[in-house]
């Protein structure tokens, strides 16, 4: 039996013939496609957020509280500072991508390096500050006492300003209790590192001090959380006081609600995920560039479609930045 080869004459094409979708190519119509629906699950997540963020709007934390440190500039209150500077830095490596783009559509390899590596540079300062951030919301700053209702009781002086535990409490010498190991007991059965006070001890120490209250997480007509009285402040510690909170994580935030804290590690870490990917893929690029692979090839198509996914990636974070830092 004979076989018959039939040449149709789109032979390598990589459409196989007709017109072009868009007069895009396939790499770029297949980057537009994964942005679309990578846009429709950040769609989702972020809806998600403003759905519980409203839902519980009368008690959720206040960014400019939240997000108050500065890199080497301890107990300055800068709210907001450091994320719009990174905001600045990412945007800015959008910047040198698109100009790595327009370089590369004259074929100026030398150019394309450049910008390139300041792009590659902008996503690692961006990295690295959403990696400290990260560090200094997880380590807490003032600590504050969970109730038995899961409420924050965050403390404040007389004048309304954050007072730390570590201002008006003194640990006791000794321990009650170990903390309890999966080696130890039940083996499916952990917890995290103990507090460094105990709720006793908060007790003790706010009777010490008549200068400090305590602040609740409910927010009151002005926008500002509740602040009780002296006599209601130690009568909430003492009836309702369960445990200390240091630091936020996924299952307790001394800030207020821990649904925040766990859009928070979730979104912005989903995000931080796709920020590093793009530092990696822009970091081979960069290195067939300095090859001259799309030299010979007479085309850098490749870092017009890397921009691509570096352009969502900024905007993306536009998103999350409103959502989280501003509303």
């Amino acid at each position: 039996m004979s076989t018959t080869v039939v040449n149709t004459g789109t032979e390598g094409k990589t459409w196989g013939g007709a017109t072009k979708p868009l007069n895009a190519s396939y790499g770029k119509m297949m980057m537009w496609f994964f942005i679309v629906s990578d846009a429709l699950t950040f769609s989702g997540f972020l809806a998600a957020y403003g759905f519980s963020r409203f839902k519980f709007i009368d008690s959720w934390p206040i960014a400019d509280e939240v997000f108050t440190h500065f890199p080497f500039l301890h107990g300055v209150n800068a709210p907001m500072y450091y994320v719009a500077f990174m905001t600045f830095i990412l945007i800015m490596s959008s910047v040198t991508m698109v100009l790595a783009v327009d370089a590369g559509h004259h074929l100026n390899k030398a150019k394309v390096t450049i910008y390139m590596f300041l792009t590659i540079i902008g996503g690692l300062i961006f990295v690295g500050s959403q990696a400290w951030e990260w560090g200094t919301f997880i380590k807490g700053d003032y600590g504050a006492v969970q109730t038995k209702g899961g409420n924050i009781l965050q403390f404040v002086d007389t004048e309304g300003h954050r007072v730390a535990l570590r201002d008006f409490v003194v640990a006791e010498p000794h321990a009650d209790r170990t903390q309890h190991e999966r080696k130890s007991g039940l083996w499916f059965v952990s917890e995290g590192t103990l507090p460094t006070y105990t709720v006793e001890e908060v007790m003790h120490g706010l009777e010490a001090h008549d200068n400090v209250l305590v602040r609740t997480q409910i927010i009151n007509e002005a926008g500002e959380k509740t602040i009780l009285s002296r006599a209601e402040s130690l009568k909430q510690i003492k009836n309702n006081g369960k445990v200390v909170v240091e630091g936020a994580n996924l299952h307790v935030n001394e800030y207020g609600s821990p649904l925040f804290a766990d859009f928070f590690f979730f979104i912005t870490g989903f995000h931080g995920f796709h920020v590093f990917s793009g530092v990696i893929i822009n970091i081979i690029i960069f290195f067939n560039v300095i090859l001259g692979t799309y030299e010979r090839r007479k085309n850098y198509e490749m870092v017009e479609k890397v921009g691509l996914y570096w352009h969502f990636v900024d905007l993306v974070w536009v998103f999350v930045f409103t959502f989280f830092y501003l509303v």
